[in-house]
């Protein structure tokens, strides 16, 4: 009864509705103003390579030109049109610009952007395939196309034991491949008694920083992760690795996960794959393996020498938002066995039960990542997919990579200049002979123009220009502007 009086009290506190209209956008409105934004899409992408690539605003600017305060009555969408040119765009760096060599490419293109748009007019919650079997079905499917498309092992494919499921970043993906690893390690007792025991992990000091994330939040510990010494083209050294796992093992420890990266951030270093795989299956690792770049150039069948041992790996991403010209969010992590992934993330309360999920015969997708709910990401690779066909993917990858290896021989031309790294897929890293001052200046020189953008790393303890080749119009003009803004900034 207490309960019952509680609710009535609070619900005499809510204010009836005003009865007069809605405020919703009927659907004439809606026309209106999804054309409008169309087209205002269309016109950004004709006029993207005119805008200055990284932004040009200081720290405040964006929110010192917005109201103090929310807007007590609705406004017309073309307000907000007109104050998304002229307080939102000067405060964007243009990830879309065929001048942006930054970081790695996030390419988008215009049939991911159309199914972004339709995944999010259906609003879809697909966290089991209850709640929209078309969204479950569809990520299974296209996950196993990618598995073609890239030259991957069958393991890897949903109709045997494996299968692939759509993260948001390789983060998540990496995250969620040690959780496994932890449990498998420890018995899959971890997640019951909290006990991590004396897990350890390893990986190459050139991994990504989200290695090294996922290790503090799963428990494990920065402490316990051992930085596996690189060779002279930065790869890890197999020969160290396997020394650091029986030094561990000796110590009473229980070494977890081996995280191998094809293609590094700082210089796509490709580490050996195979070796490394042999090692960690050896000594009953868990074998996770990071290709989040560089394993969309496997599109093409040559260079599918990058996933050679890729069969011994128990998990493995690739990121087609990266260089498959799908728009962030989506991470494409693929395991050899789903079962320690699903043990690893899977809760079910009552409210979750239906009849399909009980039947074991459908895949819920909710225990295959942190979250419960999940947008319908597999919408927009599917539109990408059957708008390019492998051909027109082969085509641009590889134009990507002919504009990178012609960079590296104009770089290789200059006395100036010289590489400081082999340039494996689509991004070179090279330096001025002067030093890191001179590096330092070219960079910002040329930043501050407007004209281009790329950004900077440090191997061996020497600042290195880095720059990667893999936007989605990128021309070879635009690679030989760049060149020379580099080359004049040197004078």
């Amino acid at each position: 009864m207490g309960s019952e009086c509680r609710a009535k009290r609070v619900l005499s506190n809510v204010k009836p509705m005003d009865k007069r209209h809605s405020y919703h956008m009927t659907p004439e409105e809606f026309r209106a103003a999804g054309n409008a934004a169309v087209e205002w899409v269309a016109r950004y992408l004709e006029d993207v390579e005119s805008y200055p690539v990284l932004s040009q605003v200081e720290p405040g600017d964006i929110r010192s030109s917005l109201p103090a305060h929310p807007p007590k009555t609705g406004e017309p969408f073309e307000a907000m049109l007109h104050d998304l040119d002229e307080i939102i765009m000067p405060g964007i760096t243009h990830w879309q610009s065929p001048n942006f060599f930054g970081y790695f490419n996030a390419n988008s293109s215009a049939p991911s952007i159309l199914g972004e748009l339709i995944s999010a007019g259906l609003g879809s919650q697909g966290m089991l395939w209850a709640t929209s079997p078309a969204a479950t079905e569809l990520e299974t499917h296209v996950m196993d196309w990618l598995v073609e498309l890239l030259g991957l092992p069958d393991l890897f494919l949903s109709t045997g034991s494996g299968g692939g499921v759509i993260q948001d970043t390789a983060s998540s993906s990496t995250l969620v491949a040690i959780l496994a690893a932890r449990e498998r390690a420890t018995g899959f007792t971890t997640n019951d008694t909290g006990d991590l025991g004396h897990l350890t992990a390893y990986t190459s000091g050139h991994a990504h920083s989200s290695v090294e994330k996922a290790i503090r939040i799963a428990g494990i510990g920065a402490a316990n992760l051992r930085l596996v010494d690189v060779d002279e083209e930065y790869a890890m050294q197999p020969e160290h690795l396997e020394r650091l796992i029986l030094e561990d093992i000796a110590a009473g420890k229980t070494p977890a996960v081996v995280v191998a990266t094809i293609g590094t951030t700082s210089s796509t270093a490709i580490d050996p794959v195979r070796r490394v795989g042999e090692i960690a299956r050896r000594h009953g690792v868990w074998f996770h393996v990071d290709a989040a770049l560089a394993g969309s150039a496997a599109v093409l069948p040559e260079m599918r020498w990058l996933n050679d041992g890729a069969e011994l790996a128990d998990s493995y991403i690739v990121n087609p938002h990266k260089w498959l010209f799908t728009n962030m969010d989506f991470s494409a992590l693929f395991v050899a066995d789903r079962a320690p992934l699903i043990k690893t993330l899977s809760i079910l309360p009552e409210y979750l039960r239906n009849q399909a999920t009980d039947s074991g015969a459908v895949i819920d997708y909710r225990d295959w990542q942190i979250g419960l709910g999940r947008r319908f990401r597999a919408l927009k690779l599917w539109f990408v997919l059957r708008h390019y066909g492998v051909e027109g993917l082969q085509h641009h990858v590889g134009e990507h990579l002919r504009l990178a290896r012609l960079l590296t021989g104009w770089v290789q031309d200059n006395p100036d200049f010289e590489l400081a790294a082999p340039v494996t897929v689509n991004l070179v890293c090279f330096r001025h002979v002067g030093g890191d001052e001179v590096n330092q200046r070219i960079v910002d020189t040329v930043n501050a123009s407007g004209k281009a953008f790329f950004t900077h790393t440090k191997l061996d303890g020497r600042l290195t220009l880095r720059m990667a080749i893999g936007q989605t119009y990128t021309e070879e003009r635009h690679v030989r502007r760049a060149w020379d803004l580099i080359v004049d900034a040197a004078l």
